[in-house]
């Protein structure tokens, strides 16, 4: 099948933004679900009759499917017209329902699409399959949407799984099990079988015995250390931040950005305080998945202020200005000295704060350019329900990221400052990095894996 083709170009000045969507790739989304049909009420009757945009949407299934359509012309990140959306309908219903030629439109805008479904929902029988059916064809409308792949249908426990994953939770995972110890279990208790279970493991070089022991070294650090091990026990949540401290510079290693970063990076620097020749930091976003976009408003404000300009988010052909939400947070005025650190998987959140920090001049940023994954998702649920009890929800991009110079990080990554696949990478380090604890912290942390 065809893809619905979408090319876009954004210059610096950001006078031009072209998107042409024609027949041949895909597309993204958000959704509000506002209600897609309304009610008029007949006060002397004292009953409710509704109001659909077209009288095939009577039909649940129809109604299903219009509901996901009126979502995607509203929140997709780029505007799409009517002719395009019905193309890509078109292409999905023919896809879904293995049909040699595309199926009758009568005309390419909502309504003739409705028509289309309501035809298609008429050619199958049975409850069951005419739900299939509906689902087959959004799914594959979600997926050709631009970025290909990265939107979709998403059950109800499916929609859990995910804030979950973005909340750090991993319900498959149980490090007071890994230790062999009860839930809760004192540091004490969880010293002593780390102990009784390093002994053993630490003479095999068995492969099997060594990731063991990257396991239980892991579990161990994480409960016995009392803030961490806090917030396990509350939420089952992971830390995201390890700290430590190299000469004068605060090394910061963020593996990914969850609802408790921001508590871990307060913590961390509060003890920082006790030390005090710092005045570098290191924040290594080396691998970093990303996460919750507002992290970076409270992140940046926590260095620069409140209400000040932190990024623009581009959403249907206008910039939606973000700006800082909390104070500037005093214990961090002493760094006067910053680098942050990418790689090839650095992406999401965490990209966009690589580029944030650099277009401030905040931090100097070293490494490889990142993965290019500049696209703001969320989940929206979908009122109509096929099947009672039975709930979807949209997972969809709504947003682009920019980069510091203001073209979008999607397919593009952002560039290091320094870029350490060059030959002449060393020079340029020790040409713009003044601060000597930093420069030879950056220069040995590069050669190896972020800390965990």
């Amino acid at each position: 099948m065809s893809a619905i083709k979408n090319i876009f170009r954004i210059n610096h000045t950001r006078k031009i933004f072209l998107l042409k969507v024609g027949v041949g790739v895909c597309i993204t989304i958000l959704v509000s679900s506002s209600g897609y049909y309304a009610y008029k009420y007949f006060s002397e009757e004292k009953t409710e009759v509704a109001v659909y945009q077209t009288p095939e949407e009577k039909d649940v299934y129809v109604r299903f499917v219009m509901e996901v359509y009126d979502s995607i012309s509203k929140n997709y990140w780029a505007k799409v017209g009517d002719e395009d959306m019905a193309k890509l309908f078109q292409l999905s219903v023919q896809k879904a329902t293995n049909q040699a030629t595309l199926p009758e439109l009568i005309t390419n805008n909502r309504e003739g699409v409705s028509k289309m479904i309501s035809a298609s929902a008429s050619s199958i029988s049975g409850t069951s399959s005419k739900r299939q059916m509906m689902v087959d064809i959004i799914n594959v409308a979600m997926y050709n949407l631009e970025p290909v792949g990265r939107n979709g249908l998403y059950s109800e426990k499916q929609e859990v799984a995910l804030r979950q994953n973005v909340s750090n939770i991993n319900k498959e995972k149980d490090l007071y099990e890994d230790l062999g110890v009860e839930k809760g279990a004192p540091v004490e208790v969880v010293e002593k079988a780390y102990k009784e279970k390093e002994v053993v493991l630490a003479k095999s070089t068995n492969p099997e015995a060594i990731e063991e022991l990257k396991k239980i070294t892991y579990a161990r650090k994480v409960l016995t250390d009392e803030n961490n091990k806090k917030l396990y026990d509350e939420s089952q949540i992971e830390p995201t931040i390890s700290g430590k401290i190299f000469g004068s510079t605060l090394y910061l290693s963020i593996s990914k950005i969850s609802p408790t970063t921001l508590r871990e990076f307060g913590t961390i620097i509060e003890k920082a305080n006790a030390t005090s020749q710092l005045d570098s930091m290191i924040i290594d976003l080396r691998g970093n998945i990303g996460g919750a976009l507002d992290f970076l408003q409270v992140f940046l404000g926590a260095f620069i202020g409140d209400k000040q300009f932190a990024f623009d988010l581009f959403h249907q052909d206008e910039y939606q200005v973000q700006r800082t939400t909390i104070p500037k947070f005093e214990p961090l005025s002493r760094y006067k000295d910053m680098v942050i650190l990418t790689d090839s998987m650095t992406q999401s959140t965490a990209e966009l704060t690589a580029a944030v920090f650099k277009r401030m001049k905040l931090a100097i940023v070293v490494g490889e350019t990142t993965r290019g994954w500049g696209t703001i998702e969320n989940t929206y649920p979908i009122k109509t329900q096929m099947d009672e009890g039975e709930k979807f929800s949209l997972f969809l991009v709504n947003s682009l990221t920019l980069r510091d110079d203001n073209i979008p990080i999607e397919g593009r990554g952002v560039t290091p400052d320094i870029d350490i696949q060059k030959v002449s990478f060393k020079n340029e380090l020790r040409e713009m990095i003044r601060n000597g604890s930093l420069l030879k912290t950056v220069e040995e942390r590069i050669k190896s894996a972020p800390l965990r």
